[in-house]
């Protein structure tokens, strides 16, 4: 296999995968997941809110979700690991899930992505942005953006520092999709610079004025440093 195919390849399935852990994991807050081939095998360490959920009583759903990624998506020797997510409000996937639940139990668009703007920001992030689109209020379908803090949208750094998630709200008009955006707190933006003090000035060290030596010393040191005497002169 050529190795462009083998990257698509592998692009789609772990699409695939991404999608099918949002399903089955979605009760347990599933927040995301990382594939790395291992000599071993392949690493599948996937990010919850309750890794209790996703464990299961004796370890049985993962052993489930195990067989089903070695099974369905052909994943060669699948090792599962658990961990959980340590502060939820800067996952990204865990706020879009949370939201498109706030939309289909009836909460109105705005004070939703206003609650999700805020929670995110009172906890320290450097910037959120929330997109909901879909039947909001009527009919005809549209987009509402809500953005706080800063954001990248191009660039490295788009990819590499922000978190992004998204999410389905279901419900009697339509579809609505989520997408939720965080920088997290302690992210090293690339133009983010810091000014230095100037260091203070040092006071000038005084230099000690010359002694006056007389001829007879002079003399006399001479002859100490090279050893001989020196002549008179007649």
């Amino acid at each position: 296999m050529a190795i462009e195919k083998k990257f698509i390849s592998e692009g789609v399935r772990n699409v695939r995968v991404e999608k099918f852990l949002t399903k089955e994991l979605k009760r347990a807050g599933y927040g995301g997941m990382d594939i790395t081939r291992t000599p071993l095998g392949t690493q599948i360490t996937i990010f919850a809110e309750k890794p209790g959920i996703v464990i299961g009583k004796g370890g049985k759903q993962v052993r489930q979700l195990t067989q089903d990624l070695a099974t369905h998506f052909g994943i060669e020797s699948p090792q599962v690991e658990v961990q959980q997510v340590q502060n939820p409000n800067f996952s990204a996937q865990i706020m879009a899930e949370r939201l498109a639940n706030a939309l289909e139990r009836g909460w109105y668009f705005r004070k939703a992505g206003q609650s999700t703007i805020r929670r995110v920001m009172e906890s320290g992030a450097l910037g959120c942005e929330v997109i909901v689109a879909g039947k909001l209020t009527g009919a005809r379908s549209r987009t509402q953006k809500f953005t706080e803090g800063y954001v990248k949208h191009s660039g490295e750094p788009s990819e590499t520092i922000v978190e992004k998630g998204y999410a389905l709200a279901v419900k009697k008009l339509g579809t609505i999709g989520v997408q939720v955006k965080i920088v997290p707190p302690g992210a090293k933006l690339p133009d983010t610079f810091e000014v230095l003090e100037p260091e203070p000035k040092k006071a000038p060290v005084p230099v000690p004025e010359p002694e006056e030596v007389g001829e007879d010393e002079l003399e006399e040191e001479f002859e100490e440093f090279s050893g001989e005497e020196y002549p008179e002169e007649r």
